[in-house]
């Protein structure tokens, strides 16, 4: 153990490594709910892609393994420390290299929270298009590393649609440049796409070129409140019936309302069972609005009928809406998508469930494109609580995942599989594909150092 450690200094200087308990326990873990996790050997906080790459050439040499940290918010663990390993933080790399207006791009380093990315474009009328959830605090690498969506996904797509080109450092320490600074190029194969959602476990990402879309000069939102939940989901349908492309399509069900109500101190779920929120954007954003309206109204909606500062609050509580709480055994987020047809079905599957299981239920859900975020939990345990209800708990959860899978849905449609989802993995993706995935693994991380135990 302490070869390594001195390694690192040598290379770095003993400012940049950290071995102290409480910074080993700070960053062995993400936001998941994985309760087992290892303490790793040391933090190194780089701030360099030299750095990057003496931390890889050390790891590489004792085979030690190595996981990258951006801001640790990811939700399924492919950030958390595994036994021996050594955490290499990206948090420090947090530069704007170059922002072109004219060609629409800039280049960032890992580090560059996603909100900090978008207050330096907005200046020039610009703006980057993937907004997870967490996007004031977490960074352009981590969302590279998950493929993040976020709110706007349903019009501008996922982060891949946004990444033109990558820095990668690979399991030797070696630099490669993977991509283009145009829009359009097709020489060869798609690396910076293999690269973007691979979770760490194939290099590292020191170097992200970006495409900017435009600043919508007009926004439009609308509430559409629903009496109950399915009605809300059958909503998002007839909306694409109408062939209208909103940029937000935002669906919380009524424990998502108590729960604002709670922290907000607002009425929402007093105003109906059901919130559908729909932004359009751009020169034509309120004809678009126009036109969806009496959509909604005909489905049962109670909508707001002009532009409201409202209807604009409640998408920023949108943001918010998984709450305060950390998961954890008691209480557990998905992350599924199921075809946007198979939406309805799937959310009466998942009342059901809750009826089933004797578990509490409430959902969100990205509706634009079938990505639903349910939560399942029970009372923590202590004197007089159900023995099952963990059991319960876990029964919910693995029924909500196979249900998905059967409507042609998969395990996670933007936060990774990290390690939380392994367990799930193999009901989606079957052999031969798998074995792929592990050659393209071996090919690139024959050591396998990178990230070990995550996302394949």
């Amino acid at each position: 153990m302490r070869g390594i450690i001195h390694d690192l200094t040598s290379a770095l200087g003993a400012e940049k490594v950290a071995v102290d308990e409480e910074t080993l326990t700070a960053y062995a873990v993400d936001q998941a709910p994985v309760l087992d996790y290892q303490l790793p050997q040391a933090v190194v906080r780089a701030e360099t892609v030299e750095d990057v790459q003496a931390v890889v050439r050390a790891c590489a040499a004792r085979r030690i393994p190595l996981v990258a940290r951006g801001a640790g918010t990811g939700v399924s663990g492919g950030a958390h420390a595994t036994e021996a390993c050594v955490v290499l933080s990206l948090e420090r790399m947090n530069r704007i290299l170059d922002l072109n207006p004219d060609d629409e791009t800039a280049v960032v380093e890992p580090g560059v929270v996603n909100a900090d990315l978008n207050a330096a474009a907005a200046v020039h009328g610009l703006m980057y298009a993937p907004d997870p959830a967490s996007y004031k605090q977490s960074t352009i690498g981590g969302n590279v590393a998950t493929n993040a969506g976020g709110l706007r996904c349903a019009k501008y797509g996922v982060t891949r649609d946004s990444v033109l080109a990558l820095d990668v450092v690979l399991a030797d320490g070696s630099l490669i440049h993977t991509g283009h600074q145009t829009f359009k190029g097709v020489a060869g194969y798609d690396l910076t796409g293999l690269f973007v959602g691979s979770e760490g476990t194939l290099g590292i990402v020191v170097g992200i070129t970006v495409r900017l879309k435009y600043l919508p000069r007009e926004v439009h939102t609308i509430a559409a409140f629903y009496p109950d939940f399915r009605s809300a989901a059958a909503g998002v349908l007839a909306v694409g019936r109408a062939r209208v492309q909103p940029a937000i399509m935002e669906l919380l069900d009524g424990g998502s309302l108590v729960q604002l109500d709670e922290a907000h101190g607002s009425d929402l779920a007093s105003r109906g069972a059901s919130l559908l929120l729909i932004q359009t954007d751009g020169f034509g954003a309120a004809a678009e609005a126009a036109a969806i309206r009496p959509v909604l109204a005909a489905g049962g909606a109670v909508v707001t009928m002009e532009p409201n500062a409202e209807a604009e609050q409640l998408v920023e509580l949108r943001r918010h809406s998984r709450g305060v709480e950390v998961d954890d055994q008691y209480r557990v987020g998905e992350d599924v998508a199921v075809p946007r047809s198979r939406l309805v079905d799937y959310v009466a599957e998942l009342e059901a469930m809750a009826v089933k299981h004797a578990v509490r239920l409430k959902v969100v859900a990205h509706a634009g494109d079938g990505n639903l975020h349910p939560t399942f939990w029970v009372e923590r345990a202590d004197e007089g609580v159900d023995p099952g209800s963990l059991e319960r708990l876990g029964a919910a959860l693995d029924e909500s995942v196979t249900v998905a899978l059967a409507m042609g849905g998969t395990i996670t449609g933007e936060h990774g599989v990290g390690q939380y989802k392994l367990r799930w993995l193999g009901l989606e993706q079957k052999e031969p594909v798998r074995e792929l995935q592990r050659r393209i693994k071996e090919l690139f991380d024959p050591a396998g150092i990178l990230n070990p135990g995550k996302a394949i």
